[in-house]
């Protein structure tokens, strides 16, 4: 059974910065490279939101910056990606989910940024 977990999420203030991790398991290698890799986040009353993409290909990293504060990269060895954010802002709040190819989701991990 393949699941995506997401880790990395919390409390942050304004200004600060988190590292949002995305483990793939029950996945063969050829699927996690083969397919577009991506972070998507969803506020309160708000529609989901593509944050971040990386497309898919046999590279060993990914690294696509995002508003300037937000970075997508992945470890294709450890099928792993992440999202680096830096400078976070209120309105970053939200839940983040990972996907793999917009048919391979996690559950979501909370990002909530204090004034």
């Amino acid at each position: 059974q393949v699941r995506l977990v997401e880790s990395g999420g919390g409390l942050v203030q304004a200004g600060g910065s988190l590292r949002l991790s995305c483990k793939a398991s029950g996945m063969i290698t050829s699927v996690f490279n083969g397919n577009i890799k991506a972070w998507y986040r969803q506020a309160p009353g708000k529609q989901r939101e593509l944050v971040a993409s990386c497309p898919s290909g046999g590279r060993a990293e990914c690294v696509d910056s995002v508003d300037g504060r937000f970075t997508i990269s992945r470890d294709n060895t450890r099928k792993t990606m992440y999202l680096q954010m830096h400078n976070l802002k209120v309105e970053d709040t939200a839940v983040y989910r990972c996907s793999i190819g917009d048919n391979y989701w996690g559950q979501g991990t909370q990002v909530t940024v204090s004034s």
